[in-house]
């Protein structure tokens, strides 16, 4: 895969989980604000895998943009997986070396 397309494939995942997110956030939304940021967060505790929530802090590291208000404010209260061992020289999206 050409650089431009692996960067191009990440962009669309990334722009993936923030809609997927925005989802999840717009469902929560008809409650009262407060349960709506803890359902967001812990939906996204309990089903997103670390890879998905890794994806999710770069959105917010990034500045959020494009993401629901609901999404952000649930973010201190989401698990930041840690972060994920490569080989030098290794490419985004491939997988990390068993332990």
């Amino acid at each position: 895969m050409s650089p431009d397309a692996a960067e191009q494939h990440r962009a669309a995942i990334l722009a993936k989980h923030a809609r997927m997110a925005n989802q999840i956030a717009t469902f929560f939304a008809s409650k009262p604000r407060e349960e709506g940021i803890a359902g967001v967060a812990e939906h996204i505790n309990k089903f997103w895998e670390p890879r998905m929530r890794r994806h999710l802090f770069e959105l917010v590291d990034g500045g959020g943009e494009g993401l629901h208000e609901l999404v952000m404010a649930a973010v201190p209260t989401i698990r930041r997986p840690a972060e994920e061992v490569r080989p030098a020289g290794a490419a985004h999206g491939a997988p990390a070396p068993a332990a």
